[in-house]
């Protein structure tokens, strides 16, 4: 390929304004999600991250009816998500696994009735699908405030947090509220869900928000790098998802989550410590040769 194929390649998509709104859009989503999807993964959220970012199309859906912020009412329906199944883990015989299929699955086929009998500009596809292309100046402002929100709280909370998902207990012991901790994790969490809203729908949220995180886990041991190369390979596969996307007319929401399972798909089998064949190919080398 010639240098200035090369350069069409990557340079030709930019010319339009959506595009490049597009990809700034998808770079903030992958870093904000892949961030929050370290603890997630590290406290063993991962089924719940998929019930919050599910559970949270009623409240988006209702903020827009009455013409709230999207944020409020996605916060608001994560907290009852959440609440509801404790109360039905607690008072029933019903274990935690089946209560959070059970309270997500209705509250996101609720979700559904209310985008099918509420008269809107937006299509229920891109409420489930995402609308990546489709993202406005003021959408991007939006999308920009929340991302600095959620970093931020993570930011300053990040050894509290840290703590917490390594050792609630000891995190009491020395004075911190392991329930609050958890509570403002949930809120960054519906939060983050009304970001990735936009980028890749309702039903792949959860993809990235726990992808990045689990492909970091794999090829590292050390939490602080784990924040650092899940943002990194988060970001890079959303960018050569977009692209791919563009040059093959496809759905760019859906081919991000499919080259970030492909990072994943790479770091299962040949990350040096943890992969399937970069195990064995580095037992092999520190196995001595036989004399």
């Amino acid at each position: 390929m010639s240098a200035v194929t090369f350069a069409e390649l990557f340079l030709d998509p930019l010319r339009y304004d959506f595009m490049v709104r597009a990809l700034a859009t998808t770079v903030t989503t992958a870093v904000v999600c892949a961030a929050l999807s370290c603890w997630l993964v590290l406290i063993g959220w991962s089924l719940m991250g998929d019930a919050v970012s599910h559970a949270v199309l009623p409240g988006v859906v209702l903020a827009y009816i009455v013409g709230a912020p999207f944020a409020i009412g996605a916060v608001i329906f994560g907290f009852l998500a959440v609440a509801l199944i404790g109360v039905v883990r607690d008072t029933s015989r019903v274990k935690e696994d089946a209560a959070i299929g059970i309270v997500f699955t209705t509250l996101f086929a609720f979700g559904l009735v209310l985008v099918s009998v509420t008269p809107s500009n937006t299509d229920l596809n891109h409420i489930i699908f995402g609308n990546l292309l489709g993202v406005s100046r003021g959408e991007l402002v939006q999308i920009l405030i929340l991302a600095a929100m959620v970093l931020a709280a993570l930011i300053l909370k990040r050894r509290d947090f840290t703590l917490y998902a390594f050792d609630a207990t000891h995190a009491h012991a020395i004075g911190l509220r392991p329930k609050l901790l958890g509570a403002a994790l949930l809120g960054l969490l519906a939060l983050t869900a009304v970001l990735a809203l936009q980028a890749v729908g309702v039903i792949l949220v959860v993809a990235m928000l726990i992808i990045p995180g689990a492909t970091a886990y794999l090829l590292t041991d050390r939490f602080g790098r784990m924040l650092l190369i899940a943002p990194t390979i988060s970001a890079v596969c959303s960018v050569a998802g977009l692209y791919i996307s563009y040059h093959l007319d496809t759905a760019p929401g859906g081919m991000v989550v499919v080259v970030q399972g492909i990072a994943f798909t790479l770091a299962y089998l040949f990350a040096p410590r943890q992969g399937i064949i970069g195990r064995r190919l580095t037992t092999r080398r520190r196995t001595p040769a036989p004399a």
